[in-house]
């Protein structure tokens, strides 16, 4: 049995300084501890797949991300870690509990098969794991394995704990009192412009130091044909992980602006996403929700959008600042206006895609290096 706080420090010697998690109960010590740090931002996450996100994002702008969860949770990760993780190379530290080990504690009937198959579904999505250390003297030489895997490999590494691992941690830290609620919804506008209309008005309103998020399908291609470069990111796979990608990002890199596109199906995938977004309320991010009302890319079948009033939605969620355009002028306007974030627009716009409309050349494991780089620079 270790101290939380000697895992802390030892990580933090090797540049892990943001954790992001879901609790369980083998966790709660440590997850008290991370939550009344000063060494470290603790992100509380709707879901597991949001964490590996979060988690990801902050690896992307320069600090280590650790996503920490119960092994039952472990499936709400797999499109992330599959998709993201590995399809970018993002490498982040995993810290998955073994609820329902084989031969160990006596469990819940749920965690029954998630027990006996938490190793293999860690190596069954290439993630190198071994035990979560259980004394002091384990630490360090567990961290340095995992550093050097993640170095070498640029994919996440993962720590399996069993029950009884750390020492029990009071909490300590406290949620922040409730901010007054300041935004209210604004009408539904109707569309009029298309998505690449769109897309061209957040690129001219690019500062200099703004980074560019936009999520999987078409919404990266139109982007990337709209001219590439090194500050914009074209997620692939990972629905709905955008915006907890562009948190991350947007917490390591506080002093440059963070713009996440969004789609209206991913939105509505991970919803739960805005609510962690508002909590955390980072001031240099502007969260775009371009609404067509369909998932065109596999063939426009219809989303629930039409039903949806997402300015509402962020604004009870706690967005200080939601805001609707219809037009490029007017989400020209509102992007060179914008002081101070969470910013939230929603974007209505034709379905429609530009013909020939290619596909970028660049992979994603070399879009997220010259990513990573241009952060650095």
């Amino acid at each position: 049995m270790i101290e939380a706080g000697s895992f802390v420090a030892a990580a933090a010697k090797r540049g892990f300084s943001v954790y992001s998690g879901v609790p369980c109960s083998y966790l709660t010590p440590f997850i008290n501890y991370t939550i009344g740090s000063d060494r470290l931002r603790y992100v509380a996450a709707a879901n597991e797949g949001d964490a590996v996100a979060i988690a990801a994002g902050a690896e992307l702008g320069g600090c280590g991300g650790v996503a920490m969860f119960q092994n039952s949770g472990l499936g709400n990760a797999v499109n992330p870690l599959t998709s993201l993780t590995w399809t970018f190379r993002i490498p982040i530290l995993l810290i998955v509990t073994w609820r329902g080990e084989p031969g160990g504690h006596a469990d819940e009937p749920q965690h029954e098969l998630m027990g006996q198959i938490t190793p293999r579904m860690l190596e069954l999505m290439d993630i190198p794991w071994t035990l979560f250390p259980a004394s002091d003297a384990a630490i360090a030489p567990t961290l340095d394995v995992a550093v050097a895997r993640m170095r070498a490999e640029q994919r996440p590494y993962a720590l399996v704990m069993r029950k009884g691992s750390v020492a029990d941690s009071a909490l300590s830290g406290e949620l922040r009192p409730p901010v007054p609620l300041k935004a209210a919804s604004v009408p539904r506008r109707p569309a009029v412009a298309r998505r690449q209309a769109m897309l061209a008005a957040i690129r001219a309103a690019d500062t200099g130091r703004d980074v560019l998020v936009a999520t999987t399908g078409y919404m990266g291609r139109e982007l990337y044909a709209l001219g590439d470069r090194a500050n914009q990111l074209y997620m692939v796979g990972s629905m709905g992980c955008a915006v907890s990608l562009a948190l991350g990002i947007a917490l390591a890199q506080p002093r440059r602006r963070v713009i996440a596109i969004d789609g209206d199906g991913a939105a509505l995938m991970r919803l739960g996403a805005l609510s962690t977004v508002a909590y955390e309320r980072p001031d240099n991010l502007v969260h775009i929700v371009i609404d067509n009302g369909q998932h065109e890319s596999t063939g426009g079948q219809s989303t629930v959008s039409p039903h949806v009033d997402f300015c509402a939605i962020a604004a009870a969620c706690g967005y200080p600042a939601v805001a609707t355009a219809s037009e490029p002028a007017e989400l020209s306007a509102l992007l060179a206006a914008q002081s101070s974030g969470p910013l939230f627009i929603h974007v209505p716009v034709l379905p429609g895609v530009p013909a020939k409309l290619p596909r970028p050349v660049i992979t994603p494991a070399e879009v997220a290096a010259r990513f990573r780089q241009h952060l650095k620079d």
